[in-house]
């Protein structure tokens, strides 16, 4: 009995700090958006996955969301979702392969634990790349103030898999996901955040048992070029 109240007051103090830390933040992290691309480009206005985000966000009364991403060769460009603003961020890791590059799960480990490394990653959005993680936030919240952002940001992961099982693989963005919330409220959060947002496909995603049970064709007509529609 002693033991699961102390259990009990151990899960109300992390809770307590989740909530403390991320209370008055400029980011609301929800999590990830979908399992696996449905057409290509693959965020662009009335996509299913960016009609999505922005009903997200018009959900949370929010003018703008932020959906982050593995650098691929797209100039991850901001765009309006009818009166949602989405903006785009990517990462892209110098000593990777880039978003067609297989998942380094061990590595991906290391970087959950101890954060990233300095230097290691450089960012893009709307055609420009930054160099750290400061600028390439500074122009996040310039674009959110520019278009009439009240209150934290919702920010999803892509989520989408090229390969694989999307119910094990996280998809494009994950990382940057993870390391924005530590960043911004903390390890602990992070996590929290991470396990949460795990979950969101499978409770919001209306596209999700299309996806799942697809995924494998999917996922060649993605990589075939079969799903591009510009």
């Amino acid at each position: 009995m002693k033991w699961g109240i102390v259990v009990i007051v151990i899960l109300l103090l992390i809770g307590g700090y989740i909530y403390a830390s991320s209370a008055n933040g400029d980011i609301e992290p929800l999590g990830r958006l979908g399992f696996v691309k449905l057409a290509n480009p693959d965020m662009y206005p009335g996509h299913p996955h960016s009609e999505l985000l922005a009903k997200y966000a018009e959900e949370r009364g929010s003018k703008c969301a932020l959906v982050v991403h593995f650098a691929g060769s797209s100039n991850y460009r901001s765009y309006k979702e009818g009166d949602v603003y989405i903006i785009e961020l990517a990462f892209h890791d110098t000593q990777g392969n880039g978003a067609a590059g297989n998942v380094n799960y061990f590595d991906s480990l290391k970087v959950a634990l101890f954060g990233v490394p300095d230097g290691r990653y450089t960012y893009k959005s709307d055609g420009k790349v930054y160099n750290t993680y400061e600028e390439a936030m500074d122009h996040v919240y310039e674009l959110a103030k520019e278009h009439g952002q009240v209150g934290p940001i919702p920010m999803v992961w892509h989520g989408t898999a090229r390969s694989g099982n999307p119910m094990i693989t996280q998809g494009c963005g994950y990382p940057l996901f993870f390391d924005i919330v530590r960043r911004e409220y903390g390890i602990i959060p992070a996590y929290y955040y991470t396990l949460k947002g795990m979950l969101l496909p499978y409770l919001g995603d209306p596209y999700r048992n299309f996806e799942l049970s697809h995924a494998s064709s999917l996922q060649y007509y993605y990589t075939h070029g079969m799903l591009d529609y510009e």
